[in-house]
């Protein structure tokens, strides 16, 4: 997830340079979420099917390869609109093909007795390289330039693709399991898995809590930081931008240093709620401030609270999956936290375009704090 969020530093960092468009910037975000919402619960399926292992190396490469791409065109001097158009594509599809493989993974790698431990680290460490990942790939885009910093971004998948190779873990070392599910075959298949999370109160919470929060803000507003930056009018833009994506990484750096060390925050579908709250207010206070140091706590306090709750969101989805379907349920997860997403480029992005990405990141987070009370009344889901 870092090199994955780095590459987005940087590549909208140029392409807000070459084209300066919001639409453009708005494209970025529903090309990168768009396939998870039409492709998370096949992309589950695989991973329930086949060796997870292998379907991470597949995806590792494709994410190399696209980061190599975007090094060579900024260096000739020959990106043109369309070539950005379609590497977003790309590596949107290499994004939905390894998420659900290295959640599943998880499962083989500890076993039962350590499972919830593990899954809310590994959520943790997920979600701090989403927002950990702006705040290097910024710091490589002032050290190296955006040419070379996103050629060095291409190694960091080489780990995780040679420790697949070997790794003791998949299909083939489980004892005593059942055979793989067969494939998704059609849309029957899709709404027997949503019928299964909507029977439970937990899973329905989690996973429209999630969803609301990637369909109206999800972290379309990293695309637009370069525009933030401008707008707050602090010295020299590149640095003054490199620093608003460092203080959200910094927050959430914080938080997954202070829960995990100290063991706070137990995972409730009522803290994730409230984290979410925290989370809006912060938001939108950030949107409408016009004071640099201001926006750099608002956003410290919005990486810390988006951290917490979207690990404790994940990690209360995966201890309720049926296992026999968990692949299938954490596509539906993924569905909702990372492809309504796609919509958050409509949101925040184009209608920033039209009204201000002020306003339209406040209205946006304004709009989820009530969606997200509603939901919360409605359910009161229990731990």
């Amino acid at each position: 997830m870092t090199g994955d969020f780095i590459e987005h530093v940087i590549s909208y960092w140029v392409l807000f340079q070459k084209f300066h468009s919001p639409a453009l910037a708005g494209f970025a975000v529903v090309s990168h979420w768009l396939p998870f919402l039409l492709f998370s619960i096949y992309s589950g399926a695989l991973a329930d099917r086949f060796d997870p292992r292998r379907i991470v190396q597949i995806a590792m490469v494709v994410f190399m390869g696209v980061s190599i791409a975007w090094g060579v065109l900024f260096a000739t001097g020959k990106l043109e609109m369309w070539h950005a158009m379609v590497l977003l594509v790309i590596h949107g599809f290499a994004g939905v093909l390894w998420n659900p493989s290295v959640q599943l993974l998880l499962h083989d790698i500890v076993g039962p007795a350590q499972l919830q431990s593990a899954v809310r680290l590994t959520a943790t460490a997920r979600n701090l390289g989403m927002l950990a990942g702006p705040g290097i790939g910024g710091a490589l885009l002032i050290v190296l330039g955006p040419e070379y910093g996103i050629l060095v971004n291409a190694l960091f998948y080489v780990p995780m693709l040679v420790w697949m190779w070997k790794a003791p873990y998949g299909p083939k070392f489980r004892q005593g399991t059942p055979a793989p599910a067969r494939a998704v075959r059609g849309l029957a298949d899709v709404m027997a898995t949503l019928r299964a999370v909507r029977e439970n109160p937990i899973l329905l919470s989690m996973m429209l809590l999630a969803g609301g929060a990637s369909f109206f803000i999800g972290n379309s507003y990293g695309a637009q930081m370069p525009e933030f930056a401008r707008d707050l009018g602090h010295g020299d833009p590149g640095v003054a931008y490199s620093m608003l994506l460092a203080a959200d990484a910094f927050g959430a750096l914080t938080a997954g240093v202070a829960l995990e060390s100290r063991g706070l925050l137990h995972a409730t579908p009522r803290t994730a709620f409230i984290l979410a709250f925290v989370w809006c207010g912060a938001l939108a206070s950030f949107a409408l401030t016009g004071v640099y140091q201001l926006a750099l706590l608002l956003l410290f306090i919005a990486g810390f609270v988006e951290l917490a709750f979207n690990a404790m969101s994940q990690t209360l989805v995966q201890m309720n999956a049926p296992a026999e379907i968990r692949g299938r349920v954490i596509g539906v997860y993924l569905m909702a936290a990372l492809g309504m997403r796609t919509f958050s480029g409509i949101t925040v992005g184009l209608v920033g375009a039209a009204i201000g990405i002020h306003w339209s990141l406040s209205a946006a987070a304004a709009a989820l704090f009530i969606v997200a009370g509603m939901v919360f009344a409605l359910l009161k889901p229990r731990a």
